[in-house]
């Protein structure tokens, strides 16, 4: 019984080191928490009403991620992106997925790639309605599992982890002025294509629209 207890300790400690992560990446994506600024583990624990250990685990995997990276003695840092950084992730992931999305139109995946047409849709609801977080995480689902069709799963874990590097800005704005919207739209149109078989179609709306989250992430940065 003792074994238990620790077990379920150990279980609701991770899972409050998730919560807090999850709201870390929340306060970076609203621009609560600046680039290039530092911030202490006790101060965040203090804003989140937690002790300072699950934030400092949840900075910790954070760092792994490249989101932030540790200051001895004096808390973490959130990293900054440069222009250069953005056109990097932008032309890896390109290189990655807008031949692979090519590959899946051909492979006649019909009730596969409609099964991502909820996701799809849930992308753009959540853009209309200017819920930030509900529209990254039905964008990350929806483009994951669409590669994941491909077959080849070493490729949809370095596209998972390009895609917490590259994270975005000031999306609040963006999404205001209804500029997320247009971009939620695209993941729409991508599906048409793909399950049409048109291959070339299918790699020239991914890589247009890859080039509109580059936008994006440009303005989001700004704002």
């Amino acid at each position: 019984m003792a074994r238990l207890t620790s077990l379920n300790a150990i279980s609701a400690q991770e899972h409050l080191r998730d919560q807090v992560a999850h709201a870390l990446r929340a306060a970076l994506i609203a621009g609560e928490l600046r680039p290039g600024t530092i911030y202490s583990a006790p101060a965040l624990a203090a804003d989140f009403g937690v002790s300072a250990t699950p934030v400092r685990e949840a900075m910790l995997d954070l760092a792994r991620e490249g989101l932030v990276e540790a200051v001895r003695n004096k808390g973490f840092r959130i990293t900054e992106l440069t222009d250069q950084d953005l056109d990097d992730f932008t032309e890896l992931r390109a290189m990655i997925e807008v031949p692979t999305v090519g590959r899946i139109a051909r492979m006649g995946l019909t009730l596969e790639l409609e099964a991502l047409r909820p996701v799809a849709k849930e992308i753009v609801e959540a853009a209309r309605r200017h819920d930030i977080l509900g529209y990254l995480e039905a964008d990350r689902r929806f483009h994951l599992a669409l590669l994941r069709l491909a077959g080849n799963r070493r490729l949809v874990e370095e596209v998972g982890e390009l895609r917490k590097r590259s994270r975005l800005y000031g999306l609040n704005r963006l999404a205001e002025s209804g500029q997320l919207t247009a971009s939620a739209e695209e993941h729409v149109q991508l599906l048409d294509l793909v399950v049409a078989g048109d291959a070339p179609g299918a790699e020239a709306c991914m890589l247009a629209h890859m080039s509109h989250v580059r936008s994006l992430w440009a303005d989001g940065m700004k704002a």
